[in-house]
C-alpha cells in the first residue's frame, strides 16, 4: 500500500459464501447482473464471464417468486457468491436464504410484520445482509428533519435499518449509502465509519454512461478509499456489467491496492509524435483486455520522454519518426518500422507472457 494512502479502517468480518469482507481483507470488486433472474442460463452464463472479468461477488434482483424460485439452480451454478437483491416482500428473502444465496440486499424497514422471519432465515443460513440507503429512497420523515437527501439523511436512514437488525440480535450487516452526488455519497461515508465499525460497500448510485459514470465512481470511491474507507465496491455503469470491472481494478490499481491485469502506461500524444500512437495503444489495450497477469507496458510516442518510460517497464516500445524500439527490462530488444509496428510489438507481448508463465 502506498504510503499515502490513510490506513485502513478497522472493521468486524462478514463472510459472503467463501468470501471474507472487513477486516484486514481485500476490498472486494461486486457487480450486479442485468439479466432477467428467471432466466437461469443467461444469468449464469453473464455471472461467470463476471468472474473471468475479475467480480468476486454479484448481486442479482428477486422481484418475484419466479425469479426467487430461480435462486438454488443458479447458486449451484454460479463462480461466485450470489447475493439476492430484494424489496418489500419479506416471503422472497426467505425463500432466497433457503436457496442457498450467500447473502441478502433487503432494507428492514420496508419488509415489515415479516422482518423477523428474514433475520431467523439469514441467521440459520449464516449469511450476512446488506442494508443501505438511496438518496432517491430516504424516508420523508427524516428528509423532512435533515432539510433534504443529505449525507446526514443517508446516514440516519441506513442507522435506522441497522438498528431494526440490531433489535433482532442479528449483527452480521454491511452498509451502502448512495447518491449520485459525489460529494455528498463521500461525506455520508466519511460520517458513517465513524459511527459503526460493520464493513461498508462503496459506490456513486445512478452514476450514469460510461465515461461519465467511470469519472464520478473513480472520484468517489477512489477519495474514499485512500481515507481507509470501504470494504467492498461496486461501480455503476449503464449498460454492460463487464465495463464495470476495468474501471473498479483500475481505480484498485491506481491506488496501489490492488492490481489485477497490466499497467498500460502511454504518454498523451503532442507535435513531436511521429508515430500512430493512438493505433498503437489501442491495439496494445485491446490484445491485453482478458489478461489477468500483474506487469506494465509503456508504449510511449516520441523521443524525448519515451525511451526513459520504456526502460522502467516490465516491455516498452518508444516510438518516432515511423520506427519504434521495443525493450524488455530495460534492454533494447528489437528496432521496427512502419506497419509492422503494432503486429511486431503484439507478437513481444505475447513472447513476454510465455515467458513470464513458464518461470
Amino acid at each position: 500500500m502506498h504510503a499515502v494512502l490513510q490506513p485502513r479502517r478497522k472493521t468486524r468480518v462478514v463472510h459472503v459464501g467463501q468470501v471474507p469482507v472487513g477486516g484486514d481483507h481485500p476490498v472486494r470488486v461486486q457487480s450486479m447482473t442485468t439479466t432477467d433472474t428467471r432466466d437461469v442460463d443467461t444469468t449464469v452464463a453473464q455471472i461467470t464471464a463476471l468472474a473471468r472479468a475479475g467480480c468476486e461477488i454479484v448481486r442479482v434482483a428477486v422481484p418475484d417468486a419466479q425469479a426467487a424460485a430461480a435462486l438454488a439452480s443458479i447458486c449451484r451454478q454460479s463462480p461466485l457468491p450470489v447475493i439476492a437483491d430484494i424489496h418489500f416482500d419479506g416471503r422472497l428473502a426467505v425463500a432466497a436464504a433457503e436457496a442457498g444465496v450467500a447473502g441478502l440486499r433487503i432494507n428492514p424497514g420496508n419488509i415489515g410484520a415479516q422482518l423477523e422471519r428474514v433475520v431467523d432465515a439469514a441467521r440459520a443460513a449464516a449469511i450476512p445482509i446488506r442494508v443501505g440507503a438511496n438518496s432517491g429512497s430516504i424516508p420523508k420523515d427524516i428528509l423532512h428533519q435533515c432539510g433534504g437527501p443529505t449525507p446526514e439523511a443517508l446516514v440516519e436512514a441506513a442507522l435506522r435499518h441497522v438498528r431494526l437488525l440490531e433489535d433482532h440480535g442479528f449483527a452480521a450487516i454491511k452498509i451502502s449509502l448512495k447518491s449520485s452526488s459525489v460529494p455528498v455519497t463521500v461525506a455520508a461515508y466519511r460520517r458513517m465509519s465513524t459511527l459503526v465499525d460493520y464493513p461498508l460497500h462503496l459506490g456513486v448510485t445512478e452514476a450514469g454512461t460510461p465515461l461519465r459514470g467511470a469519472v464520478k465512481s473513480a472520484l468517489g470511491i477512489g477519495m474514499l478509499l485512500a481515507e481507509g474507507i470501504g470494504d467492498t465496491l461496486r461501480v455503476s455503469l449503464t449498460g454492460d456489467p463487464l465495463r464495470e470491472m476495468t474501471v473498479a481494478w483500475e481505480i484498485l490499481g491506481a491506488l496501489g491496492l490492488r492490481r489485477r491485469g497490466p499497467e498500460i502506461v502511454s504518454c498523451p500524444t503532442c507535435g513531436r509524435t511521429e508515430i500512430d500512437l493512438e493505433g498503437l495503444v489501442d491495439a496494445v489495450e485491446k490484445h491485453l483486455a482478458k489478461i489477468a497477469d500483474v506487469f506494465t507496458v509503456a508504449v510511449m510516442g516520441c523521443v524525448v520522454n519515451g525511451p526513459g518510460e520504456a526502460r522502467e517497464a516490465d516491455i516498452g516500445i518508444a516510438g518516432g519518426r515511423g520506427c519504434g524500439v521495443i525493450f524488455k527490462k530495460g534492454n533494447v530488444v528489437r528496432k521496427v518500422h512502419g506497419e509492422s509496428m503494432i503486429p511486431a510489438f503484439l507478437e513481444e507481448l505475447d513472447r513476454f507472457l510465455a515467458e513470464r508463465r513458464s518461470v
